[in-house]
């Protein structure tokens, strides 16, 4: 009988934006547009200003059963930080934007991890988890895989055209936005290469896991499935307070 497969889904909130994630419905919606039956669905809760305010709707969530738990990230960073042979001073502006992901894979129990930024969302969706798993249990070269990035660029993006199948590009590159991963495979000393190619990440960011995991794949010529039938959509959270008003008050979501 052929194995199935567990598949963890994530994502993580933190002070910007836990409110449209828990209050206005957003962790419902994306964890429901994946329409993929996940054996675990976890929120990672980092660096907010009110933690018990924040569990309180996390709780809400789970009692809901729109999430199985969550977790605060500040109660593993260490352990983490110490089994995955990264030093925090590392990080160089970094750490914020690196240790959930860290965590996630420090903790995830089941064969595959799903991650999603709190900003990103499917927006085409077809089988592509399944049939990118069926791939990476095949073929030791495929670490990563990802549903396309922006709906708009999945019938005009040249990247589709790069080496791959009939459904999916192939490349060296990674995002943070949006991976499927086996989590057992991140747990291995690989957060500490360099390659020229990190420098087309933001300054802002250090050393973050995103350019670690990049510069991984890219030195050891490891690759990235990119679906070209599936896309996640990827829109910063409105800044202006009227329009943040708008979208925890009354629903309304403003592009």
């Amino acid at each position: 009988m052929e194995k199935v497969h567990t598949v963890t889904f994530e994502t993580k909130c933190y002070e910007n934006d836990w409110r449209f994630l828990l209050k206005a419905g957003r962790l419902k919606e994306m964890i429901c547009k994946c329409d993929y039956p996940f054996s675990n669905r976890v929120l990672y809760i980092n660096n907010v200003n009110d933690l018990n305010l924040v569990k309180r709707y996390a709780d809400r969530c789970v009692s809901k059963s729109i999430i199985d738990s969550y977790v605060v990230v500040d109660d593993w960073a260490k352990i983490v930080l110490e089994a995955l042979n990264v030093d925090i001073d590392s990080f160089k502006g970094g750490y914020y934007y690196s240790i959930q992901e860290l965590t996630g894979i420090y903790l995830c129990k089941t064969d595959y991890l799903l991650h999603f930024s709190s900003d990103a969302m499917m927006r085409i969706q077809n089988p592509w988890i399944d049939q990118a798993i069926e791939r990476m249990e095949s073929n030791n070269r495929f670490l990563v895989a990802t549903a396309f990035w922006e709906h708009r660029n999945l019938k005009n993006s040249q990247y589709l055209k790069l080496e791959g199948d009939s459904e999916f590009a192939y490349s060296n590159g990674f995002s943070d936005q949006c991976y499927l991963i086996k989590p057992e495979k991140f747990r291995a000393n690989i957060y500490n290469e360099q390659n020229p190619f990190n420098d087309l990440f933001p300054v802002y960011g250090g050393e973050l896991f995103e350019k670690r995991v990049n510069a991984y794949l890219r030195k050891n010529d490891l690759i990235r499935l990119a679906s070209k039938k599936a896309a996640y959509r990827h829109r910063n959270f409105p800044k202006p307070l009227w329009k943040r008003w708008l979208w925890l008050k009354l629903g309304i979501k403003i592009e």
